[in-house]
């Protein structure tokens, strides 16, 4: 079905929040969980919903109406989406490395072997083979790249305490996670990439998996009266987000378009690199892409939430 695929790399630079629509806990608005593992994620459909905005808002009045046509042709149309899908297709966003406070250089990029080999996975299918070594860590441990992270032989990430070892086969991963997850041609990165480099620490996947549900940013809201201008009785709610730092990876693949004739005109027929091409690297004619810009998905956007850097693999 699928003639060309890549894998896209998403950093989160603000809160991000993509809502999960209900709420059966303490939070009224949480994010998108994995039912299986409870990681958070980034579902494919609102990751495209974002990215067919992103291209949307490029363009100026003047050229609307005729890049109009070219956004249903990848994205597929806006009204009676029954009448032909877009070339364009979005997995979801799964979780690499979430980021931890610890008592050595503020925050860890905290993973685990599931994280891992799920990430080496989707890679492995987009022709994008990371050649990563297999990693493995006990339950109570954990193991880094970085010395400088320990008191002792100990890590402290919030409240716990692990034991630590040094892992060469975790340096390798680290060292291409650097290279490869934010722009290389941005200086604001450098620090970052440096740091996931150093900073990235391997826990038990049960271990992981506490940190990812209890150390998400929980946010306190207030609904205000618009007539008295102050807090309406029983306003206050809770929102949910994935924390900045967080590192996700989604698919994207693209097959041939499928657009009719009266939607195309006169333009020839876009083929899967064509179309994939488009929406990474743009189309130099109006249409930046995705590589190496920032991506506003999810809600609350005029709070500053939902600012990501994408960049592209394989």
């Amino acid at each position: 079905m699928f003639q060309a695929k890549q894998a896209l790399f998403i950093y989160c630079v603000s809160p991000v929040h993509m809502g999960a629509g209900t709420a059966i806990g303490l939070i009224d608005n949480p994010i998108q969980r994995e039912r299986h593992t409870e990681y958070p994620m980034i579902a494919g459909s609102g990751l495209k919903g974002a990215v067919r905005h992103h291209f949307w808002s490029q363009l100026d009045d003047g050229s609307r109406k005729d890049k109009a046509s070219l956004l249903n042709r990848l994205f597929g149309p806006d009204t009676n989406a029954s009448d032909f899908a877009g070339a364009i297709s979005f997995g979801d966003a799964q979780l690499v490395a979430f980021p931890v406070r610890c008592v050595k250089n503020a925050f860890v990029y905290a993973t685990s072997p599931t994280a891992l080999a799920r990430a080496a996975r989707t890679l492995i299918l987009v022709d994008g083979n990371p050649d990563w070594p297999a990693v493995t860590v006990e339950a109570g441990n954990c193991k880094l790249a970085n010395p400088a992270l320990l008191n002792g032989d100990k890590l402290h990430l919030e409240a716990f305490e692990f034991t630590a070892h040094m892992d060469q086969s975790l340096m390798k991963i680290s060292d291409w996670l650097s290279k490869h997850t934010l722009p290389s041609s941005d200086t604001a990165y450098d620090f970052f990439r440096e740091k996931l480099k150093m900073d990235l620490v391997l826990l038990y996947d049960e271990d992981f998996s506490y940190f990812v549900r209890n150390a998400t940013v929980v946010e306190p809201h207030v609904r205000i009266n618009n007539e008295t201008g102050t807090a309406d009785d029983g306003g206050l709610f809770y929102t949910e987000n994935l924390p900045p730092e967080s590192l996700l990876l989604a698919p994207v693949m693209a097959s041939v378009e499928r657009s009719t004739d009266k939607i195309r005109g006169d333009k020839t027929r876009l083929d899967a690199a064509a179309a994939l091409k488009i929406v990474l690297a743009g189309d130099g004619n109006g249409f930046g892409g995705l590589d190496g810009n920032l991506l506003q998905i999810g809600g609350d956007a005029t709070t500053g939430r939902g600012q990501v850097i994408c960049k592209v693999v394989g």
